[in-house]
This record gives structure tokens, sequence and C-alpha cells, in this order.
């Protein structure tokens, strides 16, 4: 009865395990599409960026004279934050995001 008991313990853990892992998954996947689709961005022009994506929600100075775009959305009430460095000379350098699926 023990030993019973004990294969069904152990099928229930490795299911939840192998569950884990295939979340962990998608969200890696999905966090790589995003990193590509930001990275086309970069090198492109200030003025390119807005007509895209419009006027950004902040605008953050950095000490390097360069600046963040903010970018907010919400979706399934969870806030997405893109940001974008822009340089002196209005060109794309840099980017993230966070919470964006």
């Amino acid at each position: 009865m023990k030993r019973f008991y004990f294969t069904i313990l152990c099928t229930l853990f490795l299911i939840l395990f192998i569950g884990c892992q295939t979340v962990s998954k998608k969200i890696e996947d999905t966090t790589t599409k995003e990193e590509q689709k930001l990275s086309k961005w970069l090198n492109k022009s200030e003025e390119d960026l807005k007509s895209f994506y419009g006027q950004p929600d902040k605008v953050e100075f950095l000490k390097t004279r360069n600046r963040n775009y903010v970018y907010i959305n919400e979706k399934y009430k969870i806030k997405c934050e893109r940001k974008f460095e822009i340089n002196s000379r209005n060109i794309v350098v840099g980017f993230s995001s966070k919470n964006c699926f």
C-alpha cells in the first residue's frame, strides 16, 4: 500500500515539474520574440519610433545627455513598460522591456 501511494506521489510531482518547465519555456520564447521585435528599432530615428508608437508616456533624461522614451501598456491588468534610449543625435541606441507578453 505504501508503494502505491509513493508511486502516485512521484507521478504527481513529475507532472507538476513538467508543467513548470512548459510555462518557463513559453515565457522565454515570448521574451525572445519581444527582444527581436524591439531590436529592429536600434539605429532608427526618433521620428520613426514616434510615428509607430506615438508620443511616449514619459520621457526620462539621463546623465549621459541621452533620454529614455517610456511607453506603458496594460494587458490583463499587467503593466507592460517599454523603454527606448535616444541619443543626442535623435537615434535609438538601446531598449528594454518589462512584463510585455
